[in-house]
């Protein structure tokens, strides 16, 4: 049985990454099962901004709900299940289509590297999965199966952030609310790189810099959740 209070969490994650504008109608946050690491947690098929916990449901291995014939999941679903079984010490998993990070999935030249300290966790920089490359040049650009979440995941490595070719980006974690902050960060990250760009060429944290940064501002990631969650409350009425 999964804890009351997570499935609550995992409902304020939806809310706080609509109010942070990181997803809109679209995009979702899933969450590794706490005492079945196989399966996961994910709420249905539904705006984000509108999820409660009761909207949470538990998927197996293959990224299929655990009770059948239940409310429609969410056709990307495989891209979370793959990325879970790929990375175990992943505990939490952020897809959007966050507005500022798309263009530098498109422009091969434009690198999405840190450019602050509070975007430390993207190191040096977030691949670009290009979906040509295994499913051709007429898909929808969505992960529609585990063969393609396969492919997605081997694409993000050990990296905390992925790039998809003109469609969004992935964001992993080893705690939700680690994740959540970095999805957030990521979209920061892209406003501030795309101003710097109009003023010239950007000088980018290093590798040690990025490394030092993230483990400085991680270790505070509770400040912004509880910021967040209290805003987001308020959206409740």
């Amino acid at each position: 049985m999964t804890s009351p209070d997570l499935l609550a969490e995992l409902a304020v994650a939806n809310r706080i990454l609509f109010n942070q504008r990181v997803v809109d109608a679209f995009g979702h946050v899933s969450l590794r099962h706490p005492d079945r690491p196989d399966h996961f947690l994910l709420a249905r098929n539904m705006a984000p901004g509108n999820v409660t916990a009761d909207d949470i449901l538990e998927f197996d291995a293959d990224s299929e709900p655990v009770v059948p014939g239940g409310p429609r999941p969410y056709l990307e679903r495989f891209l979370h299940g793959e990325v879970f079984r790929a990375r175990p010490e992943v505990m939490a998993v952020v897809h959007s289509h966050s507005p500022a990070v798309v263009p530098f999935s498109v422009v091969p030249t434009a690198a999405f590297r840190p450019i602050c300290h509070m975007c430390g966790f993207l190191g040096r920089g977030a691949p670009v999965f290009e979906i040509r490359d295994c499913a051709g040049d007429a898909t929808d650009l969505l992960i529609r199966d585990r063969r393609l979440g396969a492919a997605m995941a081997k694409s993000l490595g050990a990296h905390n952030a992925l790039l998809m070719r003109g469609h969004g980006s992935t964001v992993v974690g080893t705690t939700l609310r680690q994740t959540v902050y970095r999805a957030v960060y990521a979209e920061v990250n892209a406003r501030l790189l795309l101003d710097a760009l109009r003023l010239g060429e950007p000088i980018y944290l290093t590798e040690g810099e990025a490394a030092a940064a993230a483990a400085s501002t991680e270790g505070q990631v509770d400040r912004a959740w509880n910021l967040w969650a209290a805003q987001a409350a308020e959206t409740l009425g």
